[in-house]
């Protein structure tokens, strides 16, 4: 099956748009009990694909356990490198942490033994038409890397500082204000 195929039968499976919202101009988040209305900024519209083949390879859905997976993956196959699309993955890891820690660490742990579909450099429609066994591969590092946990620790306490970075600006001018 292709990966147009898969994100179409994703989509489906998840009430998504057919395109997966990457047209809208919103997009909304849920954290339970919220859901905000965030625009959806061209930068984001570029890679959702990206994130959204991520979620067809592993077969995540688009619950907060599927996206801690995700943002683990993430952040280890180097996707913070993208600014400012680094920053939503930070954040979803920091949301991830304090609500799915185990999938945060098992995307984290697979990801370290892939190469980043961004990183293939191949353009949406290269990507589409590929096989999903055949992406499996192309992001299949050859060598083995094992977890250090210095590094997996520092990316969960950057994903905390990004996440919760507002309420320390807001904190801030609060405390100077009173």
């Amino acid at each position: 099956m292709t990966i147009e195929q898969s994100l179409q039968e994703f989509y489906t499976k998840n009430n998504l748009d057919k395109d997966g919202g990457e047209n809208n101009n919103f997009f909304e988040l849920k954290i339970k009990p919220f859901t905000f209305k965030l625009p959806n900024p061209e930068f984001r519209k570029k890679v959702i694909h990206i994130h959204d083949i991520q979620h067809v390879l592993y077969d995540c859905d688009i619950s907060w356990k599927g996206e801690s997976f995700i943002a683990g993956w993430e952040i280890a196959t180097g996707f913070w490198k993208v600014f400012p699309i680094g920053i939503l993955s930070l954040s979803a890891m920091g949301i991830g942490l304090l609500k799915n820690p185990k999938e945060v660490f098992r995307g984290y742990t697979i990801g370290i033994n892939s190469i980043g579909i961004i990183d293939l450099n191949m353009s949406k429609k290269e990507l589409l038409q590929l096989e999903v066994s055949e992406l499996r591969n192309y992001i299949k590092k050859e060598k083995s890397k094992k977890l250090n946990w210095v590094t997996f620790l520092f990316w969960c306490l950057i994903s905390e500082f990004v996440l919760l970075f507002p309420l320390f600006i807001l904190l801030g001018i609060l405390s100077w204000m009173f």
